[in-house]
C-alpha cells in the first residue's frame, strides 16, 4: 500500500518507522511543518514532505497522527483530494461519528498504537463503525504486523489511551524504579537496567505466550516464606497495586475533561 501519515511527532515518527521496518511493500509518506525534524526518516526510505496534501491522491491509506485541535482543519485540508480512501485516525479523544461528519463519505477507522510500534510491539487498539468492515480490515491486518491489534468497542477507545499508550510510561516508571533499587543493592547502573528490563520483557512474553492470569505465573516465583512473597507483600503494603490503578484512572479522567 501507499501509506500517507499526516503528523511528525512522535507517535507518527514511530509509526512510520515500524511499518518501513517490519512490513512489506509498504511505500510511506510523513508530513510535517517543520520538515527538517524529520528529514533523518529519508534514510529508511520514507517520504518527507510539508505539504499535507502532496501526492495524497495516490494514497490507499491516509493516517492522522495529529493533535485533536488540528483534525477539523486537516480533514478540510485533505478530504477534497481523497474521495473514497479509508482514513485511520490516531487521534485520542476525537470519536468515529466526528470524524465521519467532517469526511463526507471516507471509511473512517479509529488506531490507538503506542511508540512501541516503531520496534513492531504496539498494542493498537480499532474501532469502527460497522458500515466500515470490510475496509477496517486492511487497517486491521497491518496493526497484526506491527504488535497486537484487538478491535474494541469505540466507547472504550479512551481507556485504550491510557492502557496502551500511556501505560508505556507507565512500564518504563517501574523498570527504571527497579533499575535505581538494583543500583542501591550493588550493580552499577547499565547492569541494572539490562537486568530489569530484560525481566519485564521475559514476564510479558510469558503472559502473551501462555495466556494466563498474571498470578498464576507469580506463583510459580514465590515459594512459602522466600525472598519473593515477602518482597510482593511490602510493595502491595506501600500502595503498589492501588496507585497504579489510581494513576490509571486519574489519566482517563483527564481525557474525558
Amino acid at each position: 500500500m501507499n501509506i500517507h501519515i499526516i503528523g511528525g511527532g512522535n507517535l507518527g515518527v514511530a509509526i512510520a518507522l515500524g511499518i518501513v521496518k517490519y512490513t512489506e511493500n509498504n511505500n510511506v509518506t510523513v508530513t510535517r511543518r517543520n520538515v527538517e525534524n524529520i528529514r533523518h526518516l529519508e534514510q529508511n526510505g520514507i517520504t518527507v514532505s510539508a505539504d499535507n496534501t502532496s501526492n495524497i491522491q495516490q494514497a490507499d491509506l491516509i493516517i492522522l497522527a495529529v493533535k485533536p485541535y488540528q483534525a477539523e482543519i486537516v480533514l478540510n485540508e485533505i478530504i477534497p483530494l481523497v474521495p473514497e480512501k479509508t482514513i485511520a485516525s490516531a487521534i485520542s479523544g476525537v470519536t468515529v461519528e466526528t470524524l465521519q461528519n467532517a469526511a463526507n463519505g471516507n471509511s473512517i477507522v479509529r488506531i490507538m498504537p503506542n511508540i512501541a510500534i516503531q520496534f513492531g510491539e504496539s498494542a493498537t487498539c480499532i474501532a469502527f463503525a460497522a458500515k466500515d468492515k470490510e475496509p477496517a480490515q486492511h487497517v486491521i491486518e497491518l496493526f497484526q504486523q506491527l504488535g497486537t491489534a484487538p478491535v474494541i468497542e469505540e466507547k472504550l477507545m479512551d481507556a485504550a489511551t491510557v492502557l496502551g499508550a500511556c501505560g508505556t510510561a507507565y512500564a518504563l516508571r517501574y523498570i527504571r524504579a527497579s533499575m535505581q533499587a538494583g543500583i542501591e543493592i550493588g550493580f552499577d547502573s547499565q547492569t541494572a537496567l539490562a537486568i530489569a528490563a530484560q525481566t519485564a520483557k521475559g514476564a510479558a512474553k510469558m503472559l502473551l505466550e501462555e495466556k494466563i492470569h498474571p498470578e498464576q505465573l507469580i506463583d510459580r516465583v514465590t515459594t512459602p516464606q522466600g525472598c519473593t512473597i515477602v518482597g510482593l507483600n511490602e510493595m502491595e503494603h506501600q500502595g503498589f497495586s492501588s496507585s497504579l490503578i489510581k494513576g490509571i484512572k486519574t489519566s482517563l479522567q483527564k481525557i474525558k475533561e
